[in-house]
């Protein structure tokens, strides 16, 4: 049975953990978009998955920032959301905006037109 309390909640920490991210000062963050949240069925542990827009060195960059920082996030995320635990947040690189940008670049090869040599 799915249970609709960590979903909303996830949905919660989404938001303040984007606004948080945006409103912190650290240069190695960079292009940040929080693109999911999975909530333990305890809602002890968050699951907070971004997209890093730039190079393999700027996502590291960002990730080792947002590691650092996550007592810091966490703290600003419990006094944004009411809530009696606020959960330990793991961040982790969410690739599926590449992928789909992959995919799209191969549907587009295939779309084009065939030219083959005329007899």
């Amino acid at each position: 049975m799915k249970r609709w309390r960590p979903e909303s909640v996830g949905g919660m920490i989404q938001q303040a953990v984007s606004e948080v991210i945006r409103g912190m000062k650290d240069p190695r963050i960079g292009f940040v978009t929080v693109t999911g949240v999975d909530m333990s069925e305890d809602l002890r542990n968050a699951k907070v998955y971004v997209s890093v827009l730039g190079p393999e060195e700027t996502r590291k960059d960002t990730l080792d920032a947002l590691e650092h920082g996550s007592a810091y996030i966490r703290r600003e995320v419990g006094q944004r959301i009411q809530i009696r635990h606020t959960p330990e947040l793991l961040f982790r690189y969410d690739d599926s905006l590449e992928h789909g940008v992959k995919m799209d670049k191969l549907l587009d090869e295939l779309r084009k037109p065939v030219t083959g040599p005329e007899s």
